[in-house]
């Protein structure tokens, strides 16, 4: 692939404006400056850096953000700002999208994504993709309310019966539950469902992939292939 036209993919302006980040000798690989916009550069497992910041190719972006509270998963936010304002802007050009929801006040694992066809995969309902979600409480989870959760429950307002996949109890307050769905506030739902109440809700998985210890609120990292996230 030219030089230009890597840039232009990974979201780094127009063609014009990728062609003049070359001619001003800000792309460089492998430490060397790239002068050429038509120069050939092979893109496996290709790094290069602009302006002195690494940017690793792909060919679609995979992003997993540890959502913080009090943003939105919108590209048109009312009350809060958007997750997307968390990113940098190369990522917003090549115009990523949530998979999924989050509530503003749900905190933890977000995959973003430029991958439409990857979106639709992963939240599919019949795709069975498990979220797991880490559940604070209000009252202490008994194990009457968990096989309830497990069997399936009747939300409010709703004809819809729904379950649980998993439901672990971590502490008195604290499990963490396991869904496929992604029904509006549905784990809140749920659990008032069985009378009780969210306090704190943060999504810990997504399929195979974990919420890394060490990625603190409003970071992000790569995800580099999707068998991370469906095994």
């Amino acid at each position: 692939m030219i030089a230009e036209q890597i840039l232009f993919s990974q979201g780094f302006g127009t063609r014009h404006e990728c062609t003049g980040l070359i001619l001003q000798g800000r792309f460089h690989v492998n430490g060397t400056a790239v002068t050429d916009p038509d120069e050939d550069i092979p893109t496996e497992n290709l790094t290069f850096e602009v302006d002195g910041v690494e940017w690793p190719f792909f060919e679609k972006a995979i992003i997993l953000l540890n959502k913080p509270e009090h943003y939105e998963c919108s590209l048109k936010p009312i009350h809060h700002p958007s997750v997307l304002s968390l990113l940098p802007p190369p990522l917003r050009v090549r115009k990523v999208q949530p998979v999924g929801r989050l509530d503003e006040d749900t905190t933890g694992l977000l995959l973003l994504t430029d991958d439409g066809k990857l979106i639709h995969r992963l939240t599919h309902p019949k795709k069975h993709v498990t979220k797991i979600y880490r559940v604070a409480l209000k009252h202490p989870i008994t194990e009457k309310q968990i096989a309830h959760l497990l069997k399936g429950v009747q939300l409010a307002d709703s004809p819809d019966i729904v379950k649980a996949v998993s439901c672990e109890k971590v502490s008195e307050l604290v499990i963490d539950l396991g869904i496929t769905q992604g029904k509006y506030h549905q784990v809140k739902r749920m659990m008032a469902a069985v009378s009780n109440r969210v306090v704190v809700l943060e999504r810990i998985r997504f399929g195979n992939l974990s919420l890394p210890e060490d990625l603190k609120p409003g970071e992000w990292t790569w995800v580099k292939s999707v068998k991370e996230i469906t095994g």
